[in-house]
């Protein structure tokens, strides 16, 4: 009885010692890679570096003296090109918000955000909204460039050990003439992961 009861106790234990979990918080900066995958340290990383090229491109400048404004830029698609799940809407979006926070270039409403505004658009066309405040048709402003971009792997892997590969490009693209005025690549992201071996 002794023996069943501590067999139990100590079964008892080792259940609540696995199914207890401990959360730590730190700084947003550190990097923290547990599964070998995309993450948000490499998110930052491609990130700050596409900025920093597409901002110091000689012909947003070039397009600023000789149209004496700023381009304006509609973000594209930015595809997942990779063999993992990545949502690449927040690499688009940490561009945008950098690039336009420059003070170098405008951004119009893209996606499912033109989709949405166009339709309030059309609603306040109804009768419903005052004159005044009514929002007029065909007063959209037009994009001079698209942005668009994609995330691929490089997976090379022999027994319990494989690398991971990652190519990150962004690209602004002249919607009139289809020339590409600045294309960025980022492929500083190499990691090396090693299984552990299962014991008999």
């Amino acid at each position: 009885m002794k023996k069943n009861f501590l067999l139990c106790l100590t079964a008892g234990l080792l259940t609540f010692a696995v199914s207890c979990h401990s959360v730590k918080r730190v700084d947003a900066d550190t990097q923290t890679d547990l599964s070998g995958y995309w993450n948000d340290t490499d998110l930052r990383l491609a990130s700050d570096a596409l900025i920093t090229a597409c901002l110091q491109a000689p012909r947003l400048g070039q397009f600023e003296t000789s149209q004496r404004r700023l381009p304006v830029i509609v973000v594209g698609t930015f595809r997942n090109a990779s063999d993992e799940h990545i949502d690449t809407s927040i690499l688009s979006q940490r561009l945008e918000a950098s690039i336009q926070n420059s003070g170098k270039a405008e951004f119009v409403a893209s996606g499912d955000l033109r989709r949405e505004i166009r339709e309030e658009r059309e609603d306040q066309q109804q009768g419903y909204t005052s004159d005044e405040t009514t929002a007029a048709l065909g007063r959209e402003t037009g994009a001079d460039f698209i942005m668009t971009g994609s995330v691929k792997t490089i997976v090379d892997q022999y027994g319990k050990t494989a690398t991971r590969s990652y190519f990150i490009t962004s690209e602004l693209t002249d919607i009139t003439t289809n020339r590409r005025v600045w294309i960025g690549e980022y492929n500083e992201i190499k990691k090396v992961i090693k299984k552990p071996g299962v014991k008999p």
